[in-house]
């Protein structure tokens, strides 16, 4: 069962991240058009920081994969695995269409009726 986690939805009009912690529902909404990666990764950074989010292996991540911009789901993604490399947390994805509103009860609704995905892109890393 998930119980913490960050949901990130950077694929439509609305750019949003949300943070479960500890029965408490944060959401940040971003700037409508974010020109690069290091802009997401510094507000998604800024925004655990804040909250004092602690992110290990029982966190999980949920990303909107789409439909929406090709750049703005492979950055969510990108994000959602660095994360998953460096502390071990579950990556989830779900589909924009399932998500009727940007909200916790929606987004419990999503969990609660297994409409996420867990088997995403597994790609792999040559050193």
């Amino acid at each position: 069962m998930i119980k913490n986690f960050l949901i990130i939805n950077c694929t439509g009009k609305n750019r949003l991240i949300g943070l479960k912690i500890n029965d408490n529902f944060f959401i940040k909404e971003l700037q409508s058009k974010i020109e690069n990666k290091d802009a997401l990764v510094g507000n998604i950074l800024r925004f655990i920081k804040k909250h004092n989010a602690v992110i290990d292996e029982k966190f999980s991540v949920i990303v909107n994969i789409g439909p929406g911009s090709f750049s703005a789901i492979r950055t969510s993604l990108s994000i959602a695995k660095g994360i998953k490399i460096a502390q071990g947390s579950t990556i989830y994805g779900y589909q924009d269409s399932d998500l009727a509103k940007f909200d916790l009860k929606n987004i419990e609704f999503l969990i609660k009726k297994n409409l996420l995905e867990n088997k995403l892109i597994k790609p792999l890393y040559i050193s």
